[in-house]
């Protein structure tokens, strides 16, 4: 044990943890891998058997228990596959990693390559095997020819296991797809195995586990090993000294050094970035460029930061792990916070169900189609097929800001080191070296013809040497060649590498071999990437700051009540976003990687700052210094990147002039004889060498006292008298969902487990949905907003649109958890279409369709409109009768957002739900829609959202067409209830209106189809006065959506008729919001407060004779309501353009700005009724107007000032102008649109002193009016002339026939 520790006192600081070989176990033999989805239907040379871990050094870390399994499995994801002579046998390199439950990451890096067997037992083994497939297959083709091919097709469709097929099945084909011919695919004795005239491989893996990515170093280390152990000669020193030395004498290089060590043959250079700079990311993200273009690269980007589910699919390993460690270190300075499983093992496959965001990669089998791959849901799933150049995007997909500007500051970069921004759609087959990949693959293939044509993608070069180390003293190599000239293709770049090494080594610039100065461009092109991601960041978030919310006093307050605080002020940053980047902000600030990096901020108050935020905090600093300007000012002009050429600089220095150079390798204290050299297999290792490392090493006592100083000061700089452990599950706590599940559990699969698993699938989606609920009341509701810290009390429509479509993708995760059969592409809609099916069924059986108490009516809103259904399959089809959604994931969409609209989303789902035997049919036990406790939770958390109203459908689908009914309402005590005009109606809403509606004659009801008008707004109500009853008085008229079933009241109150009331035969109306009193458990106590309200009708009977009524408005309150009214526009402008619902509800509506001044002109107004007629505000314009008019003609006009003057033409001009129109709107009406048209030209400031001081006020006011107080005046035109800076527009309902 004491040996142990020795070994792992350093650990933190040692470059390389373990050095590990798999492979078989000569003990155990051959054991079938049944995870990896066993096919017995395929020659036993293709299928997969388990492989063990043979050794690994040292035994144990204290800072890094060795995980066998993971380790094993990752190493070989596919288990031992097998080979013969006539088989390619080519070296593999893959990398892996493993995250630990606190989020931290080790690395692996595998060199895999085949092994000659000799055990006489697995040979006989596989002899037997072979002999038994062969009976079989032969049995099976006598039965019926294409049974074989058949019973395998079918299989790999059945089950999820299939997704996955061994790599090395796949080269195996290749290899013997010309020999073989047509007999290829039933597995015939051409391919199989003799054990006479066969000799028998087994692969085997080399394994490097480092904390930090430093691949091309540990790359050169294994094949430099791997070439020691092909090679005639033995290596200069046993492979102990060098794995000794790996192991225990080269050092973690220290930030902003570089540093060498020595491998077998030649030295290795690895460099780690300083401070300030961007952290270590060693994958090449050219490679990851040249396999999906610059293009798809950004999109997949987009789909990481949204938190979407990705899916990366591909036959080489090391692809699925440059493509997600490459776009995983371009998130800077946000990190991943969800699953995270680059290589899935085919043991894992069950993760995919995971109903969280993830990002995994799965190795795909040679020629098996994208149709035939079965995921359990894909509505929020982006499928990568890196092999096939190809994406698959989730729908309703906002781009990433600048995308275009983005992509072309990229493709300059990529063209400046000559890579072609489109990238190369390269052959899949892997290959030892990432960058070699196409040599090597080359020298491989059958048809060596596509040599010649492959140099378009721009891989051929630099690494070639790293080509002929691999393949020195290989006995392929002699075959390979002798192929080659065979079918007549030349190979001279490898016989001039083969003739003599010199040549090579001068083409290096400044004493660095070739591979070398690829690694350099290599590694400058990195960090110029990716200096342009951080830039667009550093751009976007530049002022992130001043909209963190910081109120905790300290850290332990601030975890204690993490969960209920607001961190971030998400509506007042993005209101002061460019409006081209709201559609992706809104949804970026959702995230958790974003919640995150807010939490890391307002630590760092306490304690140091976290890595990334310090890199970020620094850019952001320098950025200010460089460019001067006003945080308010956002523009969305695209800004390049400062720091390219400085970037490359640093790396290029360290790399040039070395800091640092390792202990060589050097002899052991070793037993002789032991592990003796034999060319092409690998050594017995000498465990007790390698089991610790030495005890005097200078640099790991100094940097592990380091790290004590390091640690000692932090504690005493812990003020807090927190208990660690507590802190620890608090800071899990508040980094939310998902954070524990990062990395499965790879070392145990049990039943156990697998459930443990899903249950906190379970917990977290419940949790989620209580955080997600609770997020939109708030949001919504508004005051508690406020007391939250939020400085806008109204939630904004695009904030609002994020949360609805959050809580979609929320609901499709639910929804796919525990599918037993996969079927559409949304888990949601796939189960109500089942729902659908079986309640139509029902429908038919029974006479009834209500009788089995399916769907309930709602109750009747109004007097006069009929009870709407209350039917989850109405609502179905009221979206499939919608053109314009294709997909089934738009439609489950449509159907939440109706559903909530209708505050019926709780009802309907439990509805659905209801159907238990349904329900048991399409979802395993382990589901969370079947665990009823918390489906329950889950249903009462939605419930809540009723108190809130939401108009997400209406204003989404602006195209559709909708069926709307309308019905007038007269009041029947004082008028007839029939009419012998022919009356007529026209609706409007936000989105337009539905043209002249003729009503037939005494039918107070209709029903008509039009285009969606949003909410509603007003109703033009009038008649042609034919016939003998042609005087009507109309209470209101009530409109209904008959698909969202949101009603809308008009009130009016008054005459429409010639010679009664102001003599109009057509009112506008302004319409009001209905609240929906349900009575069942989805209304209980769920009221909003109503909208803005139009005018009463008590006002609407005689709004002239408020003076004889004793409810005299005060003076104060005149004055008082009129400034409401200015105020409730102006505030109107100042939100967003398109969240600002209706203006002619504001100018109109009660407390609107007409009503206000009415009230103002009504006061001390002279409205007796002189023989039985009332008089008129417009009564006095109209003698106003020919007032002016007379004295224009007999000149007394032309002494006044000559600004009067013109304002008493205009004022003239507007009067005849509505006089003159053919409506017949009545008198109130025309003082409506007087004040409408003067509000929007800017007028009514300018006629006000006008009318104040015409002759005629006298003969029309009292003394004491206000309109003849002229303080009152003055003040009255200064706030209205606070409306001209804003742009007034009315509706065509308002305006319609004026000619101005």
């Amino acid at each position: 044990m004491s040996a142990t520790m020795s070994g792992s006192g350093s650990a933190p600081c040692r470059f390389a943890h373990y050095f590990v070989i798999c492979g078989i176990d000569n003990e155990t033999g051959l054991e079938p891998d049944a995870l990896a989805g066993e096919n017995f239907d395929q020659s036993p040379l293709k299928r997969t058997f388990k492989s063990k871990v043979l050794a690994h050094y040292p035994e144990n870390i204290e800072c890094n228990p060795f995980d066998q399994v993971a380790v094993n499995m990752l190493c070989m994801p596919k288990g031992l596959s097998f080979r013969t002579q006539r088989d390619s046998r080519t070296p593999q390199f893959h990398s892996f990693l493993i995250t630990r439950e606190d989020g931290s990451r080790m690395y692996g890096f595998v060199h895999t390559f085949y092994e000659e067997v000799t055990s006489p037992q697995i040979c006989s083994a596989m002899q037997t095997l072979h002999q038994m497939h062969q009976a079989d297959h032969n049995a099976s083709a006598h039965n019926c020819p294409s049974s074989s091919s058949s019973s395998s097709s079918s299989s790999s469709s059945s089950s999820m296991d299939s997704l996955a097929s061994s790599l090395d099945e796949v080269e195996s084909r290749s290899s013997t797809s010309c020999s073989q011919g047509g007999r290829r695919s039933c597995g015939c004795s051409g391919e199989g195995y003799d054990s006479v005239r066969d000799t028998l491989y087994v692969s085997k893996a080399m394994c490097l586990i480092t904390p930090m990515p430093f691949m091309h170093a540990c790359k050169r280390f294994l094949s430099q090993v791997h070439r020691a152990v092909i090679s005639n000669q033995p290596p200069p020193l046993p492979l102990e000294s060098y794995i000794y030395n790996i192991l225990y004498e080269v050092p973690l290089p220290p930030p902003g050094r570089s540093l060498k060590f020595h491998g077998v043959y030649e030295p290795i250079l690895c460099q780690r970035p300083g401070v300030g700079e961007l952290p270590l990311a060693d994958f090449p993200l050219s490679k990851a460029f040249q396999l999906l273009g610059v293009e798809n690269l950004v999109q997949i980007f987009t789909c990481v930061l949204l938190e979407m589910q990705i899916l990366l699919y591909s036959q080489d390993y090391q692809r699925l792990m440059v493509v997600a460690e490459g776009i995983t270190t371009l998130l800077f300075p946000f990190q991943w916070q969800h699953v995270y499983v680059p290589i899935l093992p085919a043991s894992l496959l069950h993760f995919l169900d995971a109903p969280v965001p993830y990002l995994m990669g799965l190795q795909s089998k040679e020629g098996t189609d994208r149709s035939k791959l079965e995921l359990p849901q894909e509505a929020n799933l982006c499928f990568v097929d890196i092999d096939n150049h190809y994406i698959e995007l989730p729908e309703d997909f906002p781009q990433f800001p600048n995308k275009t500007e983005f992509i072309q500051e990229l493709s300059e970069v990529l063209l400046s080191f000559g890579l072609s921004p489109e990238g190369g759609n390269t052959s899949s087959e892997p290959a030892v070296s990432s960058q070699t990949s196409v040599l090597e693959k080359d020298l491989k293939s059958t048809s060596l013809s596509e040599l010649v044509d492959d140099r378009k993608n721009g891989n051929l070069g630099g690494e070639a040497l790293d080509v002929l180390e691999l393949l020195q003293g290989n006995p392929t190599l002699e075959r390979l060649q002798a192929l080659a000239k065979r079918t007549g293709v030349k190979v001279a770049r490898l016989e001039a590498l083969a003739a003599g090494q010199k040549a090579v080594g001068e083409e290096g610039v400044g004493g660095k071999s070739p591979v070398e100065e690829e690694e350099l461009r290599n590694a400058k092109l990195n960090v110029q990437l990716r200096e342009v991601f951080a830039a667009r960041f550093a751009t976007m978030f530049a002022d992130y700051e001043s909209f963190v919310i910081q109120n905790s006093p300290d850290l332990e307050s601030w975890l204690t009540n993490r969960e209920q605080m607001h961190n971030f002020d998400k509506a007042s940053f993005l209101s002061d976003q460019p409006e081209p980047y709201l559609p992706f902000l809104s949804h970026f600030i959702e995230t958790q990687m974003f919640a995150t990096f807010i939490d890391n901020k307002i630590i760092s108050q306490w304690e140091e700052k976290e890595p990334l935020l310090r890199v970020f905090d620094g850019r952001i600093e320098k950025a200010r210094l460089y460019n001067v300007r006003a945080p308010s000012l956002r523009s969305s002009v695209y800004q390049k990147c400062t720091f390219l050429k400085e970037s490359a600089q640093a790396i290029e220095q360290r790399l040039r002039k070395i800091d640092h150079t390792a202990i060589h390798p050097h002899l052991l204290d070793m037993k002789i004889g032991q592990g003796k050299y034999q060319q092409g297999f690998f050594p017995k290792l000498q465990t007790d060498v390698l089991a610790s490392g030495p005890t005097n090493n200078k640099w790991s006592n100094r940097t592990c006292s380091t790290q004590r100083r390091v640690d000692r000061h932090r504690q005493h700089n812990d003020h807090l008298v927190l208990d660690n452990d507590l802190k620890e599950k608090y800071m899990q706590e508040a980094r939310s969902l998902g954070k524990n599940l990062r990395q499965p559990k790879l070392s145990d699969l049990s039943p156990a487990v697998i459930a443990q698993t899903n249950w906190k699938f379970v917990e977290g989606l419940l949790k989620e949905c209580k955080i997600k609920t609770k997020r939109m009341l708030v949001e919504k509701m508004g005051r508690e907003a406020a007391e939250l810290g939020h400085g806008e009390v109204n939630i904004t429509g695009l904030e609002e649109n994020t949360l609805i479509a959050s809580l979609c993708d929320l609901l499709e995760r639910i929804w796919s958890h525990g599918l037993q059969v996969k079927q559409g592409k949304s888990a949601l809609w796939s189960h109500l279409l089942h729902y659908q099916t079986r309640e139509e069924k029902n429908e038919q059986l029974s006479e009834s369709p209500a009788s089995n108490g399916q769907e309930k009516r709602k109750p009747e809103s109004s007097v006069g409109l009929p009870a709407l259904r209350v039917s989850v399959i109405q609502d179905m089809r009221h979206i499939q009768s919608m053109g314009e959604i294709k997909t089934d994931v738009g439609r489950a969409r449509a159907w939440i957002r109706l559903s909530l609209e209708k505050k019926l989303l709780s009802q309907h789902l439990k509805q659905l739900l209801s159907n238990q035997a349904l329900t048991k049919k399409l979802y395993k036990r382990y589901a969370f829609l079947r665990c009823e406790e918390e489906k329950e939770q889950f249903l009462f958390h939605l419930l809540s959202l009723n108190t809130v109203d939401y108009f997400c459908f209406t204003s989404v689908f602006t195209t559709i067409m909708i069926p709307y009914r309308a019905v007038i309402i007269p009041i029947k005590k004082l008028s007839n209830a029939m009419t012998t005009s022919n009356p007529w109606l026209c609706v409007s809403g936000e989105l337009g209106d539905s043209g002249i509606l003729k009503i037939t004659k005494n039918v107070l009801e209709m029903k008509f189809d039009c285009q969606n008008l949003g909410k509603l707004t007003t109703v033009q109500l009038g008649h042609d006065n034919s016939g003998l009853l042609a005087k009507w008085l109309v209470d209101c008229v009530m409109v209904r959506n008959e698909i969202t079933s949101h009603t809308y009241k008009f009130p009016c109150g008054k005459w429409l008729g010639k010679g009664v009331d102001d003599g109009s035969l057509e009112r506008v109306l302004i319409g009001e919001f209905v609240v929906p009193c349900n009575d069942d458990d989805g209304g209980r106590g769920s009221k909003t407060p109503p909208l803005q309200r139009s005018p009463s009708q008590i006002r609407r009977i005689s709004i002239t004779s408020l003076t004889g009524r004793g409810n005299k408005p005060t003076t104060v309150q005149i004055q008082e309501s009129i400034g409401e009214a200015v105020n409730n526009i102006i505030k109107h402008f100042h939100k967003p353009e398109k969240e600002r619902g209706s203006l002619t509800v504001l100018l109109c509506g009660e407390g609107g700005l007409v009503w206000a001044l009415e009230q103002f002109f009504h006061h001390g107004f002279r409205s007796a009724r002189i023989f039985q007629k009332n008089v008129f505000v417009w009564d006095f314009y109209e003698r106003t107007v020919a007032f002016l008019e007379n004295a224009d003609q007999t000149g007394d006009l032309q002494e006044t000032p000559e600004p009067l003057g013109l304002n008493s033409e205009s004022f003239c001009r507007y009067v005849n102008a509505i006089n003159n129109m053919p409506r017949n709107i009545g008198k109130d009406g025309k003082f409506q649109l007087l004040v409408c048209l003067g509000a929007r030209d800017r007028l009514l400031p300018q006629w006000l002193p006008l009318l104040a001081e015409c002759p005629v006020i006298t003969r029309m006011y009292e003394e004491n009016a206000l309109l003849r107080d002229k303080l009152t005046v003055s003040s009255l035109i200064a706030v209205l002339e606070t409306l001209h800076d804003f742009p007034i527009t009315l509706e065509s309902s308002l305006t319609k026939s004026v000619e101005l």
